[in-house]
């Protein structure tokens, strides 16, 4: 839904402007004065201003100067009257979107509105596609993909990367849980400091507490001298615990006071150390489900749980397997010094019919075969183990193809029908037929607002 801000010092002419914009399905938000507007505006704001330009307290020019010093491409609307004109005219020489001339028709005032928010999405859009491409060409791990699942992950951590949030990953073997956290933590403002990554399965139980909070020289048997422990060593940067689900129970304890109190204090010491530190742990399982069975602290899941981010599963985006699998070809040949080969058609068919259940690892790992021994050998083995078909028919090809055109399109709609059939050229009743036929929803593309 548009979102429509209306200045003016007379309630009568808010009431009757928000009434034309409220039947037309926009929502309304009024202000008296350009004071109080201001508390409605921020820099990623989707909405249009309309603004009277004499009033009392701050009138509209002033108004429009504040709002262009929070976000100058964002539409300002000058409402004047026959004498004001020469002042309107100076406001758009000053970044005015457009002024309406008192009296205007309602379906002048609603047509303006209408062009000022498509401007304004448009704007947000290349802002967004800009800060993106600006992000991936930085040096450090990248999150590929054009998949929706895809975008709105980059999308949440570029959003979250400078806040102090701790964040749960969820994701399947080898699907890059611990590139997603070195992509959290190479992009935010603790880049400079440490990245300490453990395993949380891989250490065993009597050592585990040692590694994580350190110990005092003579803290157990062994302890020969002191030892900085993960916690402490990743202070002012970020700590990635991966398969968190296998902490011992006991442990648990001990690690929600440190996510709580954000101090360490070392086996056998007394002194508690301050942490400024960001925790991402990583889980392959559904961390609720254990915590219902017993097996999982439920307090320590809903503190790790501030922030979740679901890393899909590669046979669930298809269509990113083809870039994925160029873009780790390239590196093994730049990284090994050898040619890069052509893929074949067929090879192309077994990268889109492959099951990949070893997801992305399993992909990076052909890539590499693929650069190392060639494309024949490297695709024998990947039919070698039993997930891929030699052949895929014209109609899977195509049906595959269309339904990722019609998600590509949803999503760049935000789930808005009528404009994914102007795009794709279809009926209503054509495009339903399809979504049902790959069990897509429109609510699942959207980000707020009716259709």
């Amino acid at each position: 839904m548009i979102e429509v801000l209306v200045v003016d010092d007379e309630e009568s002419v808010r009431k009757a402007l928000s009434q034309t914009l409220v039947i037309e399905g926009f929502d309304v938000i009024t202000a008296a004065n350009g004071r109080e507007a201001l508390d409605s505006i921020r820099a990623d704001w989707q909405g249009v201003v309309i603004t009277d330009i004499n009033m009392p307290v701050m009138d509209g020019m002033e108004l429009m100067r504040e709002i262009r010093s929070i976000d100058a491409d964002l539409p300002v609307i000058m409402l004047t009257g026959h004498g004001d004109v020469s002042i309107a005219v100076e406001a758009m020489r000053n970044g005015a979107y457009d002024f309406l001339e008192k009296p205007f028709s309602s379906e002048v005032l609603l047509e303006t509105v209408q062009r000022a928010h498509e401007k304004r999405l448009l704007t947000l859009e290349n802002r967004k596609l800009r800060e993106e491409v600006e992000v991936q060409s930085r040096p450090g791990p990248r999150i590929i993909g054009n998949h929706a699942d895809m975008k709105k992950l980059r999308d949440t951590l570029n959003h979250i990367k400078d806040t102090p949030a701790d964040v749960l990953i969820h994701g399947d073997t080898g699907c890059g849980k611990e590139l997603v956290a070195r992509y959290l933590h190479s992009h935010s403002k603790r880049s400079d400091r440490a990245f300490v990554a453990i395993n949380c399965g891989a250490i065993p139980e009597n050592l585990i507490e040692s590694e994580l909070f350190g110990h005092e020289a003579g803290a157990f048997t062994g302890a020969g001298k002191k030892r900085v422990g993960k916690f402490q060593h990743a202070n002012g940067g970020t700590l990635f615990l991966d398969e968190i689900e296998s902490m011992p129970m006991v442990l648990q304890i001990k690690m929600l006071r440190v996510l709580e109190e954000r101090k360490v204090e070392p086996l056998g010491g007394n002194q508690q150390i301050p942490l400024d530190i960001r925790v991402v742990a990583a889980t392959k399982v559904d961390l609720k489900e254990l915590s219902d069975k017993g097996e999982f602290r439920l307090d320590l899941y809903y503190r790790l749980n501030v922030v979740q981010v679901h890393i899909p599963a590669l046979k669930d985006r298809r269509e990113d397997v083809p870039v994925l699998f160029e873009h780790f070809v390239w590196a093994a040949a730049n990284r090994y010094g050898s040619e890069v080969q052509a893929l074949t058609a067929a090879q192309r068919q077994q990268l889109l019919a492959h099951d990949w259940p070893g997801n992305v690892r399993e992909l990076r790992n052909l890539a590499e075969c693929f650069v190392l021994l060639g494309g024949e050998r490297a695709f024998d083995s990947l039919l070698k183990t039993g997930t891929a078909t030699n052949v895929i028919t014209l109609a899977e090809q195509v049906s595959r193809y269309e339904e990722m055109i019609l998600r590509e399109v949803l999503a760049r709609h935000k789930g808005r029908l009528k404009n994914a059939q102007e795009e794709l050229g279809l009926g209503r009743k054509t495009l339903y037929e399809k979504m049902k036929k790959y069990d897509l929803d429109k609510q699942a593309f959207k980000e707020g607002g009716e259709e």
